[in-house]
């Protein structure tokens, strides 16, 4: 099975995590776990203003910090897993890799960093679970 993870670093992020590896019938060492990190989009002005490779930069080293310690962690368990990162609106983004990668299911956390991003995150996964057309797990 291929297993879509969007990941935040949030402690849902962990709590997913920690639900999948303790599932090996979910996420066995046959399955592929592909983590996705969503960065949101800085405005436009403000990349004219410090320039496209700034920009850049700082979303691979904000990726990287949530995507480490997830890397270390499934490989301590041994799964099969990619981690990539993308930009854009975090729904629209994990429907999209979801549709690219041919994924089975989606396995996902609830809620995201904060306050804000829990209502954020609410909706990312209300609206994933609403459009998705692979099943959905959300893990509170």
């Amino acid at each position: 099975m291929k297993i879509l993870f969007p990941a935040d670093g949030s402690e849902f992020t962990k709590k997913a995590l920690a639900f999948l590896v303790t599932h090996e019938n979910m996420c066995g060492p046959e399955d592929e776990l592909i983590v996705l990190n969503v960065q949101v989009a800085i405005p436009h002005r403000v990349q004219r203003m410090v320039g496209a490779t700034t920009v850049r930069e700082y979303h691979n080293d904000e990726a990287t910090k949530v995507l480490k310690s997830i890397e270390r962690f499934l490989t301590k368990h041994k799964l099969n897993f990619r981690t990539s990162w993308v930009t854009g609106s975090a729904a629209t983004e994990i429907l999209k890799a979801a549709t690219k990668e041919k994924a089975h299911m989606i396995v996902m956390g609830t809620h995201g960093h904060g306050l804000i991003g829990r209502a954020v995150m609410g909706s990312v996964a209300q609206r994933v679970l609403a459009e998705a057309n692979i099943p959905v797990l959300l893990v509170k």
